[in-house]
């Protein structure tokens, strides 16, 4: 049994048929710009798609709600969970040109009509959404300014940010001062990958 059905069973076989086809795309797009290292792209199923789905083992976004993805990078973790949540608008942005195409490309080729992806950076967007979502681009004292301001301000519930990121994280949680909450993902996936892997939600104020 793959991966993914193991530990999302619910998937529906065009669901896995998605996910199937963005690996190849993805290998395709990082053998041109290298999206990620040649380890990760050998366990691109562990280390990426389920990493990015991990979200979802946290909170289930309501259908109509909307998601930005700061610093998606290859379309991690915005595109894994725009397969995983047909009904949700996703939002993804890089300040990095090439990758933000990169994405738009494999998000058509995808047939992804809930995606959408601009070159920016978090903190000149000016929509607001009832979710964030991003895979350990800064600090949290440092990231959490960038999108403090970007929730709706009657968000979806459980409107906030939800940050993947490993390792101890104790100090660097005090640092920012924030209320945060965190989730291991070692409770739910066995892999050694995931020993150290946690998800931090911040509520949106």
């Amino acid at each position: 049994m793959n991966l993914l059905q193991h530990y999302f069973p619910e998937l529906t076989p065009q669901q896995l048929k998605l996910f199937k086809q963005l690996e190849t795309e993805f290998r395709a797009t990082n053998e041109a710009i290298n999206l990620v290292s040649r380890p990760d792209m050998e366990n691109f199923t562990e280390r990426h798609l389920l990493h990015s789905l991990s979200v979802a083992k946290v909170i289930q976004f309501p259908k109509g709600s909307a998601v930005l993805d700061v610093g998606t990078g290859g379309g991690l973790p915005g595109l894994p969970l725009a397969i995983l949540f047909p009904e949700v608008h996703f939002h993804l942005v890089d300040s990095i040109g090439k990758k933000i195409r990169a994405v738009q490309f494999m998000a058509a080729a995808l047939g992804l009509n809930n995606v959408t992806a601009e070159q920016t950076r978090a903190e000149q967007l000016r929509t607001k959404y009832d979710y964030v979502v991003s895979r350990a681009v800064a600090r949290l004292a440092t990231f959490h300014p960038w999108v403090a301001h970007r929730f709706k301000p009657q968000g979806a519930a459980g409107s906030g940010l939800y940050y993947l990121k490993g390792g101890d994280l104790t100090e660097e949680i005090a640092e920012s001062g924030l209320k945060a909450t965190v989730t291991d993902l070692s409770d739910f996936f066995s892999e050694e990958f995931y020993e150290t892997k946690k998800v931090v939600f911040v509520p949106a104020k």
